[in-house]
């Protein structure tokens, strides 16, 4: 019956807009609105009219689209922003915000929902600053993951005025959503050890679909889809960004640091610094073993372990980086302090979207300008032990803070090319890559002959099945192989 209600509302939205009519929480606005924003909830039903309102109102620059269903059958709908929606630009990085993966959560979602109204609005006035953000980046925002748990601490907030703490946290299944992901990070830990794979590591398991919550799954197959370069995902119950790990090395609450610590702990001042509060707030929540935050941020795992999160699994199973967002103490706050919170966030939000354009970013291709897609890209001075890949268009991302890096690119087939970039602090350096071939001559190099004659030792073997280098043959390998064979000779022959 939902489903029906569902549509029926789409329809009767997208007929008064035809008449420019105005809805209760449109763009158009009530109560005294800003730039058109009615701060109040909405159910899902009401949710969805609104975004429709919004994509029809600035259609030039958005697309809604849903990346699946609830346990129940509501849709997850995306609004994206973007000069050309619809189309991955090459070159054009893509950012995502998500919010209610926990249902009684409620803040992000109704920001989301803000924002996504605030930079229609500002476009359409010609901001500059808003416009230059909308046409370089593909921007999607997913206002509720978790639509099921958001509606039954609606109704309890509609009926009660208040929504208890734990109430509409999971599913419909009672799932906790931010525990419902691969848990990757332990293959992480073993890798640093034996020098394994650093980056892309779902495709190391076999992943068990059937046990997954479908909102999940959405998530995760909406990963695949997308080449996301950076996100953050919305909660409530403190007030801090939190950056990864989630997951400590030996699964007790400690500081758990990436290859990329400067960077994550960065991005989250980037977020809490330009808050109003989050940084400066004085007072801990009053909730038993609450504190206050320096600056603002944490490593999740020195604040409390999380197994199976999103923020862990973007890093470890893609190229995105994602922080979570603790927007306030009261999960479910009053709709008379939602405007506040819009305040509050506001440059936050949009600061944050503009931290994808750090770094370097470019193009890998062959010889004949044909772009190389899964080329890995590796900062190998200073060393950075997290890579990179390049996307269907052989584009790539990789954020950076501002330094002189040695990047080097990798391909199967293709030898590997190291440059020199500088990265500066508010724009990204362009760095193209033209990987040449491999001699054909060099193709057929058998794995097993390498580890009889000695050549794969530790965790070599690994590293280089990283690369693309191990398989049914070693091409790259060859090049190499006489040399070791005479530094082997060399050293049986010494007294």
């Amino acid at each position: 019956m939902h489903l029906v209600t569902s549509f029926v509302s789409q329809i009767v939205a997208l007929m008064l807009l035809s008449l420019n009519l105005g809805f209760p929480g449109s763009v158009a606005g009530q109560n005294g609105a800003d730039h058109g924003i009615d701060f109040s909830y909405q159910s899902h039903n009401e949710l969805v009219v609104l975004l429709h309102q919004i994509a029809w109102k600035c259609r030039s620059i958005t697309r809604l689209y849903d990346i699946g269903r609830s346990v129940q059958g509501r849709r997850l709908y995306v609004l994206e922003m973007s000069d050309n929606p619809g189309v991955h630009e090459v070159g054009e990085a893509e950012f995502k915000y998500v919010a209610n993966m926990h249902g009684n959560e409620a803040t992000g979602r109704q920001l989301l929902i803000f924002l996504a109204q605030y930079l229609c609005e500002e476009y359409t006035k010609k901001n500059k600053r808003i416009q230059k953000l909308i046409n370089s980046t593909r921007i999607h925002l997913l206002p509720t993951m978790n639509p099921d748990g958001f509606e039954m601490a609606y109704r309890r907030h509609v009926v009660m005025g208040r929504v208890p703490s734990m109430y509409g946290r999971g599913n419909a299944n009672n799932v906790d959503l931010n525990r419902d992901f691969p848990d990757l990070n332990d293959i992480m830990y073993k890798h640093e050890q034996t020098g394994g794979a650093n980056n892309h590591l779902l495709q190391l398991i076999r992943e068990n679909k059937e046990g997954r919550q479908p909102e999940t799954q959405a998530i995760m197959d909406w990963m695949a889809q997308y080449p996301f370069v950076l996100s953050a995902n919305m909660h409530d119950g403190d007030l801090v960004a939190n950056y990864p790990y989630d997951k400590s090395r030996n699964t007790r609450k400690m500081y758990s640091a990436t290859p990329d610590d400067n960077l994550f702990r960065e991005l989250a001042l980037t977020y809490s610094l330009y808050h109003r509060t989050m940084a400066t707030r004085a007072e801990p929540c009053r909730f038993q073993g609450a504190k206050v935050f320096r600056d603002g941020v944490t490593n999740g795992a020195d604040w409390y372990i999380v197994s199976g999160g999103m923020q862990d699994y973007n890093y470890l199973s893609s190229n995105c980086f994602d922080i979570t967002l603790e927007l306030g103490c009261d999960k479910f706050p009053r709709e008379e302090e939602l405007k506040r919170k819009w305040e509050d966030n506001r440059e936050s939000l949009i600061e944050y979207i503009d931290k994808v354009h750090i770094g370097i970013k470019g193009q890998v291709m062959d010889t004949d300008r044909n772009p190389i897609a899964n080329a890995v890209i590796r900062v190998t001075g200073p060393s950075i032990a997290h890579d990179v890949t390049t996307a269907t268009d052989g584009d790539y991302w990789r954020l950076l803070l501002p330094g002189v890096y040695t990047v080097t690119v990798h391909a199967r087939g293709y030898k590997p090319k190291t440059v020199v970039v500088p990265v500066r602090r508010y724009r990204p350096t362009k760095a193209n890559f033209i990987l040449k071939p491999l001699p054909k001559e060099s193709s057929g190099c058998k794995l097993r002959q390498l580890e009889e004659e000695g050549y794969l030792l530790g965790g070599f073997r690994a590293a280089l099945r990283q690369f693309g280098f191990l398989g049914d043959d070693c091409d790259g390998l060859v090049e190499r192989r006489e040399d070791v064979l005479a530094s082997m000779e060399d050293t049986t022959a010494s007294p």
